[in-house]
């Protein structure tokens, strides 16, 4: 059974969780609060140096990190996971664009708008930064999902996975959707599959954390 190291109001951690709940694959969940140095103490950082969540371990002492290459991972060997050689070039074009357009951004404004008590005064700087990189990301999904159902190979795969961890909850840190119907559109059709579970969702076990919570404040961790 996977062990998967991550936090509950994680965007990245969530993908993971909601591949999981499709795939209805067993797990132990292990809940790291990043916000509180967990991903920071000596014990996690020996499972992954770059001291993020999600983490997941695949076999006993083995560890694989980084959201996307988690979802790759559990995904091999299901629709979830095209097999066609250019469908899986684009589910992976629009998870790479995940990473360099929409986290950067909106996963940005999440974190610090939502996750981090005081952080729209810390962050003012990089708030107008967000929403011009936010916008525009949301543009290029919209034009695309104007005439596709999904991101890559017709149906639900990891792409939407990917995409979906943080356009879900842009509403909650500034983004308005209202101009973005085929996003929206997307998004319901992404809740209407069988087995999504939401970010609050917790699986029947969460076990706590191992370690005791550091003293750094793992505002580095993936988010």
């Amino acid at each position: 059974m996977y062990k998967l190291y991550s936090m509950q109001r994680s965007g990245n951690s969530y993908k993971v969780r909601l591949a999981l709940a499709l795939l209805n694959a067993p797990y132990k969940a292990i809940e790291v609060d990043i916000l509180r140095g967990e991903s920071r103490t000596p014990e996690f950082l020996a499972r992954n140096p770059s001291g993020q969540v999600p983490l997941l371990e695949v076999a006993d002492g083995r560890y694989l990190a980084e959201s996307n290459a988690i979802l790759w991972y559990v995904a091999i060997g299901t629709s979830l996971a095209p097999e066609d050689r250019i469908d899986r070039a684009q589910a992976l074009q629009w998870m790479f664009f995940e990473q360099h357009a929409l986290e950067p951004s909106v996963g940005a404004a999440y974190f610090w708008l939502v996750l981090v008590r005081g952080g729209r005064d810390l962050q003012t700087h990089s708030l107008e930064d967000w929403m011009e990189r936010g916008y525009a990301a949301l543009r290029v999904m919209e034009n695309h999902l104007k005439t596709h159902d999904y991101f890559a190979a017709g149906h639900l795969t990891v792409a939407d996975i990917a995409m979906y961890g943080y356009t879900h909850v842009a509403n909650q840190c500034d983004f308005d959707l209202s101009g973005y119907p085929s996003v929206r559109a997307w998004l319901k059709r992404i809740e209407q599959e069988p087995r999504f579970v939401s970010m609050a969702w917790k699986p029947a076990e969460v076990a706590a954390p191992e370690t005791a919570p550091g003293t750094e404040t793992g505002l580095t961790a993936e988010a």
